[in-house]
């Protein structure tokens, strides 16, 4: 019968995963050194994904994470020793529940399963199995990970972390906070790319912790984010100063004029702005402490600023560089609000009130989706 449906391998039955792998981190490597959509700092993941989870190498795990003269532990329940004809969806589930038996949290665990979905989809286009059987496969959160929203920064203390900053910093922190650009594309960035004409920044490449440039991900991820005219003056007066205004130069670099490690941004300036802030609510007399967020987070407050202007959830989608609207929606659809909301649940609250005499809805045919800005 699997003759028959085009579903039999022969070499499924001889195969062990952990040479699936192999195969696999070869390809991706090929990949990574002809430049074809694979970043170095990908296959990192990738590779530790297979060789500390999926195929657990604790030669190679003892050289990564190990400290001298100490034991250490690593994860020894992968699949590396299965044949590829045994890798059902019972087996795949068993994995992800060890997985998350040892402590790994729901996200870490969905990117190992979604990796090694990637994973056997490259031996079904080799012609080594038919099926994939991490395809269907769930990593179920609890009911509060799956209710939280994100809740951006507090706008007074993003204000206060800005007026605490030096002063290249503060342009950087003003320019993060309002264009929500991702940590890549920011270090990334060049005079070029920023039109004072048109108070636009257009964003067209990114950089990566091995300080490898190149596109957005995406297509979605080439996009203008407009400028704000406190922002515009703030660059211009930072590349009148700055040691490196030419076009090709980047705009916040580091003080070689290269790449600024985002790593040693973050501790050097980011991190100590926490403490300063601290220091300033303890002389103010304040009970609270700043809690600290991270740097990830400047771009849900520019999100968040946008929604609260009003902008629409396609335009907030474009500007953010989300490949799709669901992204957008599914992550910041909780922070829409719009006067159409309050007047749909007036009109509801009344007619409750008065059962006999239904207040009058206007637009009564409109759905739901209406009343999305």
């Amino acid at each position: 019968m699997v003759i028959r449906t085009g579903t039999y391998r022969p070499e499924a039955t001889k195969i062990l995963v952990s040479e699936l792998a192999e195969t696999f981190l070869d390809h991706c490597r090929g990949r990574m050194e002809r430049g074809e959509r694979m970043p170095r700092r990908n296959f990192q993941v990738y590779e530790g994904y297979v060789r500390n989870y999926i195929c657990p190498d604790p030669e190679w795990h003892a050289a990564k994470h190990a400290k001298p003269g100490t034991e250490f532990s690593y994860f020894d329940k992968g699949l590396g020793g299965h044949k590829l004809a045994d890798l059902t969806v019972g087996v795949v589930n068993r994995f992800r529940d060890d997985l998350r038996a040892t402590g790994l949290s729901v996200a870490t665990t969905r990117k190992i399963i979604g990796m090694l979905q990637v994973m056997l989809a490259y031996g079904i286009s080799i012609d080594l199995l038919a099926f994939n059987a991490a395809k269907d496969v769930e990593v179920i959160a609890s009911r509060a990970d799956e209710a939280r929203q994100i809740v951006p920064p507090d706008p007074d203390v993003m204000r206060q972390l800005i007026e605490l900053a030096d002063e290249r910093f503060r342009v950087l922190l003003m320019f993060a906070a309002s264009t929500g650009v991702r940590a890549g594309e920011l270090h990334a960035l060049r005079w070029k790319h920023v039109n004072f004409q048109r108070r636009e920044v257009r964003i067209e490449t990114r950089v990566d912790s091995f300080r490898t440039e190149d596109v957005p991900k995406t297509r979605a991820g080439l996009r203008s984010v407009p400028l704000g005219e406190a922002v515009i003056r703030a660059l211009q007066g930072w590349r009148q100063k700055t040691r490196y205004p030419q076009p090709a130069d980047l705009v916040f670099p580091n003080f070689k004029g290269g790449y600024w490690s985002h790593d040693a941004m973050v501790k050097s300036k980011w991190r100590p702005l926490f403490k300063r802030l601290a220091a300033r609510w303890q002389e103010q007399q304040r009970n609270d402490r700043p809690e600290f967020f991270n740097w990830h987070a400047l771009r849900h407050f520019a999100i968040s600023c946008w929604i609260d202007a009003g902008l629409p959830p396609k335009t907030v989608q474009t500007f953010a560089g989300h490949s799709i609207l669901q992204v957008t929606m599914d992550r910041y659809g909780h922070l829409f609000r719009s006067d159409s909301h309050a007047a749909a649940m007036d009109a509801i609250a009344a007619t409750i009130e008065s059962p006999t005499k239904p207040a009058p809805v206007k637009n009564a045919n409109r759905t739901w989706s209406d009343f999305v800005p």
